[in-house]
């Protein structure tokens, strides 16, 4: 049975080759290291059979992705960034964009039936069965080597579409495959019923895997506590799930083998298919056929058997994050966890007591959290830029309650449907069990060190060393004690290091990468400020200015100047204000409501405002004149002994004309290009009297405003200015 392992082994590195990199030489390359781990995977007999069976999964591997490119991702190709017109059916009910709408569907190309999440320009509710007619811009999500991570690969989601005029809407009868997405409908109605409203966004999390609704707050501390799995449904909820299944069965084996299979797909198809729950829901079944067959469950086999399966579903699945993290844990358990339980307990063998059965027992858990963390961090790391310090700790005190909470949220789905009054009791406990977990990961989130980012450069080779270390270990199996010794003093120098390093120079200020946004951090003299937060996602803007601020060590800054109140400049500053603590907000008259923390001073710059300290000085420019919004936004001017820099937010040319009338402007070292590099900003006029030696402009890579303009890298051009952009150099930093 584990020749499958083998098999699985080769052809989802085939996928993930043919999927990364449309080069031979790298496929061939990552081919060789796939068949050499098959060799050296088990100290055992029979290497050439594992090399065989490893050769013949790549070879499959690569027929199979490019046959099913060919067939279904080259028809559309073409299509991409063009408007057509066409009709979906509507496959889920709609749900609240920040822009809109968004809804999935299908739609018939070439033949071939797609999965498409389409985008409305109003909010709209549409429900399955409703046919969307119109004319729509098409995307294509999966092109070999383009954003291979991506969230719609892992649901089979080829197509988005923006709608570009008037839809016509009409209906037909609901079929079963509308089912799913109906009881899933009518799960968050019951849950926003039965469950405390502080406590229904996590509930919709954890049963039916949707996060879109849980709180920045909640979400970061999850993250950073190391238990946001858990609102990833997954194997623990199959588990609970399959606990009520054989409760409600008797656990009669026949029972439950017919019962339990078109439950779990009914699960599964409630809970959207994910990739996390579709390994989960073959696992189980796999396990349920063994009981019946009285076969013996091999765990690896199994795991082998789902990713097969899945990967000939869609090959693309094996760049979805969602994949690669619920695979590498469970892998990780199978690989790991068995021999650190058995260091773990090494001292308790023979040893009678319910005391040494807790011990055992929490060894278990300890190993098992243990063994799942190994192979994900990696992926944690290079996907989401954190590693949880805390998160053993996190999860020994909180998974117990998870399941119970699962089996507790079912109950009152069902209740609900039975019982009122016992459906508002279940969900009154519900809510009390996920109060706790919430104000768990809040605590364990507060520690000082609870985790690291990698945004760090010397985390990030902390992290590898740490693995360096890992590796030799498993290959010697000897100094435990020593390889663990050397894992946290390196963590403490690689902490050292990124806390002293910004101390470094007089001056350093940063541009963030975030997208079609801005953010600016200026720290000098142990004085932070943060210039504007916002970007192509709000999370996104607010975890780029938090991590890269934590990972300095600075958990409190001085203050946050928003420009003007633009979603590309404001947008995450709630979520950054509920994160790092601020002493002093400074937002542009007319400005729109922010909610804000009792201890952080607001000020509206109605008039011109002057900060002073040993370091330097900041001044802020109110506008003069009433206008758009662009042109009302605050300049920032920043001047210390060793660089002066400029900010003008959203300002177009007369804006700066106007603060070039009714302020004292002195040369600059450097200047943040206006309104990101628009045409109609960063002026002649400006440019003669600043004569900036550096221009940073932060701009997102695929935007269509056409952003920086032409016309203005000319002008900087002209006067001999070294151009920066977020575009093209990702995070900017210039150190004084």
């Amino acid at each position: 049975m584990r020749r499958i392992v083998y098999l699985a082994l080769g052809f989802a590195a085939a996928c993930g080759l043919s999927l990364y990199s449309d080069r031979w030489e790298i496929r061939l390359i990552g081919t060789g290291l796939v068949l050499l781990l098959g060799i050296l995977a088990e100290r055992k007999p029979g290497a050439v059979r594992r090399f065989l069976v490893s050769l013949l999964g790549c070879a499959l591997g690569f027929a199979w992705f490019g046959g099913y490119t060919a067939h279904h991702v080259q028809p559309i190709s073409d299509l991409d960034g063009e408007t057509v017109a066409c009709a979906i059916r509507v496959s889920d009910y709609s749900r609240e964009t920040d822009y809109g709408s968004a809804v999935d569907g299908t739609i018939h190309m070439g033949g071939n039936p797609y999965r498409v999440t389409v985008y409305l320009k109003q909010v709209r509710e549409v429900k399955p069965g409703d046919i969307m007619t119109g004319q729509f811009r098409l995307r294509v999500t999966a092109q070999t080597g383009e954003d291979p991570s991506s969230y719609y690969q892992g649901k089979g989601v080829f197509l988005l579409a923006y709608q570009k005029d008037e839809l016509r809407l009409s209906s037909e009868e609901c079929a079963l495959r509308d089912v799913p997405a109906i009881i899933r409908y009518r799960i968050q109605g019951i849950l926003e019923t039965y469950i405390p409203s502080d406590c229904v966004a996590f509930a919709k999390a954890l049963l039916l895997g949707d996060t879109s609704q849980l709180p920045y707050r909640v979400d970061t501390d999850l993250k950073v506590s190391g238990i946001r799995h858990v609102v990833a449904v997954s194997g623990l909820h199959i588990s609970a799930f399959f606990a009520i299944v054989s409760t409600i069965t008797f656990r009669k084996r026949f029972l439950t083998a017919l019962v339990g299979p078109p439950l779990l797909l009914l699960f599964a198809a409630v809970a959207g298919f994910t990739p996390s729950v579709t390994r989960a829901c073959i696992m189980c079944g796999l396990m349920l056929v063994a009981q019946l067959l009285n076969k013996e469950y091999d765990g690896p086999s199994a795991l082998s058997f789902a990713v097969l399966i899945m990967l000939a579903v869609n090959p693309y699945c094996i760049g979805s994050v969602s994949f690669q993290l619920s695979v590498a844990s469970v892998a990780g358990i199978f690989l790991f966890a068995p021999g650190i339980r058995e260091k773990l307990t090494a001292g308790l063998k023979n040893k009678k007591g319910k005391q040494y059965g807790l011990l055992r027992k929490l060894a278990a858990g300890v190993s098992v959290t243990i063994g799942a963390q190994i192979l994900t961090i990696p992926l944690c790391a290079y996907y989401f830029g954190v590693v949880s310090l805390v998160g053993v700790f996190t999860n020994l005190l909180v998974l117990w309650t998870v399941s119970l909470t699962f089996c507790l949220l079912v109950a009152v789905c069902v209740l609900a449907l039975v019982c009122l009054p016992l459906a508002v009791i279940a969900g009154s406990v519900a809510g009390v069990l996920i109060r706790y977990v919430l104000t768990a990961a809040k605590i364990m989130a507060a520690f000082p060190w609870a985790a690291v980012y990698t945004v760090s450069p010397y985390v990030t080779i902390w992290l590898f060393f740490a693995y360096c270390l890992l590796l030799i270990y498993l290959v010697c199996r000897k100094m435990a004690g020593a390889f663990t010794c050397c894992t946290i003093l390196s963590l403490c120098l690689a902490l050292t290091a990124s806390w002293l390093e910004p101390c470094s120079s007089d001056v350093r200020f940063t541009v963030l990468d975030v997208g079609q946004g801005q953010c600016l951090i200026m720290q000098s003299g142990g004085r932070v400020y943060v210039v504007d937060c916002g970007g192509d996602s709000d999370t996104g803007s607010a975890d780029a200015a938090a991590e890269t601020l934590l990972s300095q060590g600075y958990s409190h800054i001085d203050g946050l100047i928003l420009t003007h109140t633009d979603r590309d400049h404001a947008g995450g500053a709630e979520n950054l204000l509920s994160r790092i603590r601020t002493d002093l907000l400074i937002l542009p008259r007319q400005t729109q409501k922010i909610v804000v923390p009792k201890d952080t001073q607001v000020v509206i710059a109605e008039q011109n405002l002057e900060i002073t300290d040993g370091s330097g000085k900041i001044s802020i420019f109110a506008p003069v004149f009433h206008g758009e919004e662009n042109e009302m936004s605050l300049c920032v001017l920043f001047e210390t002994e060793k660089c002066d820099i400029l900010i003008t937010g959203d300002r177009n040319a007369f804006g700066e004309r106007s603060l070039l009338r009714h302020a004292d402007i002195p040369n600059v070292d450097v200047l943040i290009a206006g309104h990101h590099g628009s045409k109609y900003s960063s002026c002649q006029e400006l440019l003669e009297a600043t004569r900036p030696q550096i221009v940073c402009i932060s701009v997102g890579a695929d935007n269509s405003y056409g952003h920086p303009a032409q016309e203005v890298l000319d002008r900087l051009s002209s006067f001999g200015c070294t151009v920066y952009r977020t575009d093209q150099q990702g995070t900017i930093t210039i150190r004084r």
